[in-house]
């Protein structure tokens, strides 16, 4: 159940919040800021490259490095293809992961590593099999990692991860945390800008990160809920089923973001798709066992001893497309028809970055203040 007193109550919120998410979520433009100029001095502005990659690849661990992967093939679109390379092993461990690059790898791609924690062999083996393909690898790791001690200046070039303004919260999160994936993006898209696939100069990493500073302004914890766009998702998606329908092609990893923090921090399951395949993919949850009023026929049993019954809320997600077709309408209806109630969630204008940066942000906070308002209390 989720405690709606507790997310107008900063001083309990902060309490409750013991591996300092609210910090990291609040922190995500100082990251960028951060992580800019450390790609600055790495090198990447000064970069000449001969031509674009033929193909880019993305590996590392977890949430954030899934993530990374699947908001730069968003940007990058048509311009190169982008492959994630997924881990195999025993365990989730960083000892027991390994990653293989694909057969059809060699000299004219770009192989990027993304990775919070940087002491995975795996990583280091894959940094040495790209330097015989022929792959040029860049990674960000950690400053003191094994990582970057096996890939820097030899078989490529390491940006050194921005590391958290005033320290790195809980470990055990912060690969799913709001500010590690900023930290990890960041000089990556400046990187992509280099070589002419993703458009994120230094001015524009600028307005991502004032963005980001202003949608924490307005989901901050002394916000109170009524004009807070994160509180608001949070206290709506309480005891629902999140089907979250994105439109626009960077809403579609935000979307997918969104379901793997709700599902990583919060502890609560959700379900992800793109409009308009979301309308028949999903449509039937809505009329089945999750629908608003399923069981009408039972309305008087004994729910005392029952626990709470996830329904289907419908959550619209969508970075303002600027073509006239749009299937919000039907989105809306389907969802309305079947009396499944609607959140939608849309950013101020902006660039493909800015509306991509608020959308996250919130999404983020929503996840955190979910966590913390649904967590039992001392």
């Amino acid at each position: 159940m989720l405690d709606e007193s507790l997310l107008d109550a900063p001083e309990a919120l902060a309490r409750a919040d013991r591996r300092d998410l609210l910090r990291g979520a609040a922190e995500a433009g100082a990251r960028v800021r951060t992580a800019a100029r450390h790609a600055a001095e790495a090198g990447i502005g000064g970069l000449n490259p001969e031509g674009r990659p033929r193909a880019v690849l993305v590996a590392g661990p977890g949430t954030a490095a899934s993530g990374v992967a699947d908001l730069i093939g968003a940007l990058a679109g048509a311009a190169a293809p982008v492959t994630r390379i997924h881990p195999t092993g025993v365990a989730p461990a960083p000892g027991a992961l390994r990653w293989t690059l694909p057969g059809w790898a060699g000299s004219v791609d770009l192989l990027l590593i993304a990775t919070a924690d940087g002491s995975e062999p795996g990583l280091a083996l894959l940094a040495e099999q790209a330097y015989r393909r022929g792959c040029t690898v860049v990674a960000v790791a950690p400053t003191r990692s094994p990582l970057r001690e096996a890939v820097d200046g030899v078989h490529g070039l390491v940006v050194p991860m921005a590391a958290a303004p005033h320290g790195e919260y809980d470990a055990e999160t912060s690969a799913a945390g709001p500010g590690t994936l900023w930290a990890l993006l960041t000089p990556l898209l400046a990187l992509l800008d280099r070589v002419g696939l993703v458009a994120a100069p230094a001015e524009e990493l600028q307005k991502v990160a004032d963005r980001l500073d202003r949608t924490a302004e307005r989901c901050g914890p002394a916000i109170a809920t009524y004009s807070n766009p994160a509180k608001t998702l949070a206290a709506e998606l309480a005891d629902s089923l999140p089907l979250l329908w994105t439109e626009g092609a960077a809403a579609g990893p935000v979307g997918r973001r969104f379901a793997a923090v709700l599902s990583e921090l919060a502890g609560r399951p959700a379900l992800a798709a793109e409009l308009p395949e979301a309308l028949p993919s999903h449509g039937t949850l809505l009329a089945g066992d999750f629908a608003a009023g399923a069981d009408p026929d039972d309305f008087f049993r004994d729910r005392v001893d029952e626990g709470e019954t996830l329904r289907a809320r419908v959550v619209l997600l969508r970075d303002r497309p600027t073509g006239g077709l749009s299937a919000y309408p039907a989105a809306r209806e389907l969802a309305l028809g079947h009396d499944t109630p609607v959140s939608e969630l849309e950013p101020e204008e902006g660039s493909a970055l800015e509306t991509l940066a608020e959308l996250l942000a919130i999404t983020d906070f929503a996840a955190v203040y979910l966590s913390l308002a649904s967590a039992p209390q001392p």
